[in-house]
């Protein structure tokens, strides 16, 4: 069992150390599968470990695949370059006033698709915009920064939002809509406070007054990729591309809200995604007669290979006797109370995070509850707690998320410099009071309609 632990640790520090690392730019998926193939081959986690990560893995990552392939589907529509000209035009002229634009755009894109979906739009969407805008670098800074922060904090709401979310949802049998009902209310306004906080903030840094714009960023779109000589049908004024946009918008809403209604009536979620998926396709082909074969080639497949790989590194962590350590040391803070255990499991859950990023510290920290013998409440409410401390307080450093780590490779790749100052200038005063106020929501709001 010695040797277990150690193999199970040391393959856990190097793989983490190597995806915040990311040496010329490598997938995080290479290490984690290294990580993986290490921890099989030692026999730490068995062939009945696999089957059972699997069954809670496949559902949650299929969901989350399905959901960015709409993302992609909708890229080629022009949808978001048709949502950054209309960013452009309802801020007229005022900076204050797009950056509460830009939080509303980021917040519904995580609820629409999931945070790293909306992180590998919006960001790319941004950096296009502010450019047009003719903003000076450190003028930019604070639209991405809080963007990109509204953008992973806001999958704390509903569960779909985040692939660990989901996985988590699994391991402790709650339903996507018992998710919602006891979470979106707190994480909303949680999500609200922090949007005004990070505003308080930055305010000095935005500018009043936005020059204008030297070209149409949505026109210039279109009229290279709806072009009739291309075979595409063209959409020829503002007002048709946005009676358009609009209708591809109310069907994403729509298969959303299915969402629920699956989790509800104990369908399975996944298949309500992957037809969503496939009527957008259809719908894609249909009016730009686009192969769908180079889906398969946008699709970011490796989230599937990440999301087992780290899995099954935290199985072997769990088989090596992490989580009964945990346990131990747990229980006694949860025995003391549901207020105090909330505070103080979502509060380490944010401090792991941090340290070793929030996809490990989640399962590690809700693999940990199962074992207590929880009541049901206290055992979703604790697990919320913790998504809390996962999705808002593992913000603090720009390492603590998947989405944080693809966010700053986007901004390298636009050579768009942000320091490690300029982040922890914001999150080091907006980070751990969000993630209090929204504790203590959750906290009061599961009082006054669960209890």
């Amino acid at each position: 069992m010695n040797i277990h632990i150690t193999i199970s640790v040391l393959v856990f520090l190097m793989t983490t150390a190597v995806i915040f690392w990311r040496p010329k730019g490598i997938n995080e998926a290479w290490p984690a599968a290294i990580g993986a193939g290490i921890i099989l081959l030692t026999g730490v986690v068995s062939r009945a470990n696999i089957l059972d990560i699997i069954s809670k893995i496949g559902g949650a990552s299929i969901t989350i695949i399905a959901t960015i392939v709409m993302a992609v589907i909708l890229e080629s529509f022009g949808f978001f370059h048709w949502a950054a000209a209309r960013l452009a035009n309802l801020a007229k002229g005022s900076g204050h006033r797009l950056y509460w634009y830009i939080q509303l755009l980021c917040f519904l894109m995580t609820l629409l698709f999931n945070n790293d979906g909306s992180i590998l739009i919006t960001t790319p969407i941004l950096i296009l915009l502010l450019k047009n805008l003719q903003l000076k670098p450190h003028q930019q800074i604070p639209y991405l920064l809080s963007g990109a922060l509204i953008a992973t904090a806001s999958s704390a709401p509903i569960g779909v939002s985040n692939i660990v979310n989901l996985i988590a949802l699994n391991i402790v049998h709650m339903t996507l809509y018992m998710h919602t009902a006891m979470m979106f209310v707190p994480a909303t306004l949680g999500l609200l406070f922090m949007s005004w906080l990070m505003y308080v903030v930055v305010k000095k840094k935005l500018p009043k007054k936005l020059p204008n714009s030297s070209y149409d960023v949505e026109a210039m779109f279109f009229v290279k990729n709806f072009h009739p000589l291309k075979g595409h049908i063209p959409v020829e004024t503002k007002r048709q591309r946005t009676k358009f946009m609009l209708k591809v918008l109310l069907f994403v809403f729509i298969m959303r809200c299915l969402l629920f209604v699956a989790s509800f009536l104990s369908i399975p979620i996944e298949f309500v995604a992957v037809v969503g998926s496939l009527v957008l396709l259809a719908w894609r082909w249909y009016h730009l007669r686009t192969n769908p074969v180079d889906i398969l080639k946008k699709t970011p497949w490796h989230i599937l290979i990440f999301a087992f790989s780290m899995y099954v590194i935290i199985y072997g962590l769990h088989n090596a006797g992490l989580t009964a350590m945990l346990v131990n040391l747990c229980e006694p803070i949860v025995n003391q109370g549901l207020f105090y255990a909330s505070f103080v499991m979502g509060g380490l859950v944010s401090i792991l995070s941090n340290l070793f990023n929030n996809h490990p510290a989640l399962m590690v920290g809700t693999i940990t509850l199962t074992e207590m013998g929880l009541d049901p409440i206290t055992l979703k409410t604790i697990y919320l707690a913790n998504i809390i401390g996962s999705d808002m307080g593992s913000l603090l450093l720009p390492i603590g998320t998947l989405a944080s780590l693809i966010w700053m490779h986007i901004l390298r790749k636009n050579k768009v410099k942000v320091k490690w100052k300029d982040y922890l200038s914001v999150s080091l005063i907006v980070i751990p009071p969000t993630t209090i106020v929204t504790l203590f929501l959750l906290y009061y709001w599961v009082q006054m309609v669960f209890a």
